[in-house]
């Protein structure tokens, strides 16, 4: 694993030549915080970013919370096919306390909260954490585009836990009083075709999604921040410059049981620390 930061020192010639450096698992990059950096500054850096894994062997990268504001570093990252690790799976594994995480901070009735699923691929982690959530809420529906697909889901959640899902895709009716959206995989064209509870809470599992309703007051949340009792190994590097979600994700293995994966996080005391949304924090 690679981390990707900003350098401390930065003199003329690391600056004219765009050097990038390794030392031990992170690469310095020639920028200062604050630092404007051109498309091209950008494309050098990536371009040489990309000749230090190849030549480690290795294509996956943390970067650091100032890095990630250079988008064309970034998108050139991308296009070489790098995988940084973004806290994006972890946040799938989280949806369930991220929803808890809401109702707590927002003070509301579990018994009269209304919460909708968006979802059209349902992967395992979340059908499980669907079931938990129905388990704690009783107004729990699922909105999808592939209504067929979840039919056996409906029955299978039915016979386990005794519950009747709804499951329904009216753009009219479906979100109109869900006071909590949790949005799995919806991307923002398809979320702005339905409408919205004007004060609605919506937690985007994959983040980047912009809410283009000129009466819409609540809360799109895009992002967010744990906090967890800390195992990793990476003594050497200033946890401070980095995101810990993405830290603790590049530590998990992503292809074990979930309840492997939940008595992990327990052990961990992994906790959702804040949810960032586009209007207000929470």
């Amino acid at each position: 694993m690679y981390f990707v930061q900003e350098t401390d020192k930065l003199n003329g010639i690391c600056n004219l030549l765009n050097l990038v450096k390794l030392d031990n698992n992170k690469i310095l990059l020639p920028v200062l915080i604050g630092e404007e950096i051109s498309e091209k500054k950008s494309k050098k850096m990536a371009e040489k970013t990309k000749k230090i894994l190849d030549k480690c062997i290795c294509n996956k990268l943390i970067i650091s919370k100032n890095i990630k504001k250079i988008e064309n570093y970034i998108n050139y990252l991308h296009s070489y096919n790098i995988k940084i690790v973004d806290g994006k799976w972890l946040f799938q594994v989280l949806s369930s306390e991220a929803i808890e995480y809401v109702v707590n901070k927002r003070k509301l009735k579990k018994e009269d909260t209304e919460i909708s699923i968006l979802v059209n691929d349902l992967t395992e982690i979340l059908l499980e954490n669907i079931k938990q959530i129905i388990r704690k809420y009783k107004k729990v529906k699922i909105v999808t585009n592939h209504s067929e697909k979840f039919k056996n889901i409906e029955k299978k959640i039915l016979e386990e836990e005794g519950i009747i899902i709804a499951i329904n895709n009216n753009k009219r009716k479906s979100l109109s009083k869900s006071k909590i959206i949790l949005n799995a995989d919806f991307p923002t064209e398809l979320i702005n075709k339905y409408t919205i509870f004007d004060e609605a809470i919506i937690i985007n599992l994959r983040g980047n999604v912009k809410i283009n309703k000129k009466r819409f007051n609540g809360i799109n949340i895009n992002d967010y921040e744990i906090q967890y009792t800390d195992t990793t190994n990476f003594d050497e590097i200033d946890k401070k410059m980095y995101d810990l979600k993405d830290i603790y994700e590049a530590n998990i293995y992503h292809k074990q049981p979930f309840k492997n994966i939940q008595t992990r996080l327990k052990i961990n005391n992994v906790q959702i620390k804040q949810l960032i949304g586009n209007n207000i924090n929470l």
